[in-house]
């Protein structure tokens, strides 16, 4: 299902993935199976979106950015791909993000460019991630810390 007010020139998207209403996404990005991209959402090129992964409201993608299987990505999150941006000044390569199978990150969070966020890792909203995270593992704050070691389908409270 893609909605009619979308703009999707990509050809490769996946079977039942839902592309819902004022979002963009551009020819070369490749989204997969049962994949739930909400509305106002721009998604570039250079992106690979995995199997059942849903990305709320308000996300952009960026080149270079790759999304795993299994992936939540919150309202609002923030990705970027170029450390040092400047209007018309592109670097030669954007750097690579990798969002790993099972991640959550949380809404408003924001990923600098060229990390890699674990299996299971799980990012608190708000946070601002400036390094790597390990897999299962819950960061938060403002840089994003270490808080605790996560165990398989825990729960935060």
């Amino acid at each position: 299902m893609i909605h009619a007010l979308s703009d999707v020139q990509s050809k490769k998207i996946g079977f039942e993935t839902k592309i819902w209403q004022f979002c963009v996404v551009l020819e070369g990005a490749r989204i997969g199976d049962n994949c739930n991209i909400c509305s106002h959402c721009f998604i570039e090129n250079n992106v690979v979106v995995g199997n059942n992964v849903t990305i709320k409201c308000g996300v952009q993608l960026w080149d270079g950015i790759t999304i795993e299987d299994d992936v939540f990505v919150g309202p609002n999150v923030t990705f970027t791909n170029d450390l040092y941006p400047r209007s018309k000044v592109y670097p030669g390569e954007f750097l690579k993000t990798r969002i790993c199978k099972g991640a959550s990150i949380g809404a408003n969070a924001t990923v600098l460019p060229g990390l890699n966020i674990g299996c299971g890792a799980m990012v608190a909203a708000g946070a601002v991630v400036t390094r790597d995270v390990e897999g299962n593992t819950l960061v938060a704050g403002v840089p994003a810390r270490f808080v605790k070691k996560l165990e398989k389908n825990d729960k935060i409270s």
